[in-house]
């Protein structure tokens, strides 16, 4: 077997690297793709839940989510990722029925996975595996709905605020903010430091924030250098607090 039947599932799991159990899955399928193992319809169907998770937990609108329950089928878990994505709202009706034919492919993998996958259910001990054509077949519907969910969901404008994808994502946003967005400083003696954000036309975006959360949040080994080095410093002088009416 070979791992070059799924180049939009290797695309996908090292855009989400980040994504623990996503990982945990794929990793499952390498395995089981390197050793033949009739496992690989079983991680197959698991990925493809999980990617749809990924994408639907990203987009879904909470005032109106399309989120299925824990237990729903693959098939719609499917149809849902596709809604967030808003793939089948298109001109042409006949490219919209070509689409839903993902959920027909979900619904294979779902039934293949059921009869022969060795981890879904127990099987008569004695029945043959399935064949390389069978696995194959499986591997490349998993890897045509990925394909097609991962790409799609790259080109939507993701929320800032809710996304879970890095800094990187958001490169022309990025780009914009430092363009016409300027920083300055404010640090008093004993308190944490300001940041201003200097925003276009004057106005400002104060931001009171520890020098020890900002180190770590943004860099853990300039974290680690600047707590080794303040280790080795002396302890800062602090001046007495006089009470009122003294000299």
């Amino acid at each position: 077997m070979s791992f070059d039947w799924c180049p939009g599932i290797r695309e996908a799991c090292a855009h989400w690297r980040n994504a623990p159990m996503l990982q945990h899955t794929f990793e499952a399928l390498q395995t089981s793709l390197e050793s033949e193992s009739d496992a690989s319809i079983d991680a197959a169907k698991g990925l493809v839940e999980c990617v749809c998770r990924v994408v639907i937990d990203q987009l879904d609108d909470p005032t109106s989510p399309l989120k299925p329950r824990d237990e729903a089928p693959i098939t719609e878990w499917v149809s849902a990722a596709t809604r967030v994505l808003r793939r089948g709202d298109v001109r042409d009706r006949k490219f919209a029925d070509l689409i839903k034919h993902h959920n027909g492919l979900a619904e294979s993998l779902r039934v293949l996975r059921n009869d022969a996958g060795p981890l879904s259910h127990g099987k008569d001990g004695f029945i043959q595996a399935l064949t390389v054509y069978h696995r194959r077949a499986a591997i490349l519907a998993a890897d045509a709905i990925v394909t097609f969910l991962h790409q799609a969901y790259l080109e939507v404008q993701l929320d800032p605020i809710n996304s879970r994808e890095p800094w990187e994502r958001f490169a022309a946003d990025n780009a914009l903010i430092d363009a016409q967005v300027g920083l300055a400083v404010d640090a008093e003696d004993g308190d944490s430091p300001i940041l201003r954000f200097l925003l276009p036309g004057g106005d400002e975006l104060p931001l009171n924030i520890e020098v020890s959360r900002l180190l770590y949040q943004l860099d853990r080994d300039a974290y680690v250098e600047a707590l080794n080095a303040a280790r080795g410093a002396p302890a800062p002088v602090v001046e007495p607090v006089k009470e009122q009416g003294e000299p």
